[in-house]
């Protein structure tokens, strides 16, 4: 379980890269450059094929698993543009990522999960630690007129944390099956597109190469490993310890010369490690089951 929580957090690290690869990329607007990455992101998953096991043929999913992974992958994105589009920029992020904290709490309803304390301290430290990170140390202003769009951030928090979720259900089901939650997401992103949006093309190598970034990792890779880790990891310490993705993302911006260094960062940096420290505390501090012959399992 330990391995496969770190495979998860790997989606964490990728799309922790992504706001940087994203203003690399130029005026594409979001629907479009959903489309181009996911479609990148397909090619992920087809090109890994090519190197792990070949699923069982005989395997029958169920349909609700294309609909929790289509919904979950297209429709996070979906209504998180139209938060944007509807609402602050500031606000709206960071209701959209009540996502992990959702994940902490739903999880006490899943089979064979026991949610402590320190699953959800940990959670609310992160969440602080994101308040500060989002907001840049000012304050918060939600608008009655923007009620609508703070809906559709709100959206993006359930749908997220619901996919994340829901998907542990289905433990049997391969990864590999991402490949095709990729697919019809980039179809359903180019429809958007062509329907809402007008057609800006990347302008030089440059953001071409950013594009390609944003697909191969987080919008490819990514995907895939927080499946695994949603499927087999410790899904309370993985959703804590998902709020470290905006404290990376600022950490990788200072790295690159975008933004400044400062306190609240550091303070954003002390809460979101601290509380994804305290949320496996119980990964670190269980004590080993001794068997009948002595031995420790």
């Amino acid at each position: 379980m330990g391995r496969a929580t770190l495979i998860g957090f790997s989606a964490v690290a990728m799309w922790a890269l992504l706001a940087l690869l994203t203003d690399a990329s130029g005026q594409v607007p979001p629907f479009l450059l959903s489309a181009i990455t996911f479609s990148i992101g397909t090619g992920v998953g087809l090109v890994a094929r090519l190197v792990m096991p070949a699923p069982d043929k005989s395997q029958k999913i169920p349909p609700q698993v294309w609909l929790i992974g289509i919904a979950g992958l297209f429709g996070y994105h979906f209504f998180y543009f139209t938060a944007l589009r509807n609402a602050p920029a500031v606000e709206a992020s960071l209701i959209a990522y009540l996502w992990p904290l959702l994940i902490v709490l739903g999880s006490a309803l899943m089979p064979g999960e026991r949610l402590a304390w320190n699953h959800v301290v940990g959670a609310l430290l992160g969440l602080a630690g994101t308040v500060l990170i989002v907001t840049k140390g000012g304050g918060l202003a939600f608008d009655a007129r923007y009620a609508f769009g703070y809906a559709m951030a709100a959206v993006c928090a359930v749908l997220w944390s619901s996919y994340s979720l829901l998907s542990r259900r289905f433990p049997s089901v391969p990864t590999s099956i991402v490949t095709w939650f990729c697919a019809a997401t980039a179809v359903l992103s180019l429809a958007c597109h062509l329907t809402l949006e007008k057609t800006v093309l990347p302008d030089g190598a440059g953001q071409w190469l950013a594009v390609l970034g944003l697909g191969l990792m987080p919008v490819g890779a990514a995907f895939y490993t927080w499946d695994i880790g949603v499927k087999r990891g410790n899904i309370q310490v993985l959703g804590a310890a998902s709020y470290a993705a905006p404290l990376l993302s600022t950490l990788v911006l200072i790295a690159a010369g975008v933004a400044e260094p400062s306190l609240r960062v550091l303070a954003a940096c002390v809460l979101i490690t601290g509380g994804a420290a305290l949320a496996a505390k119980s990964l670190f501090l269980r004590k080993p089951v001794v068997t009948e012959s002595g031995a420790k399992a």
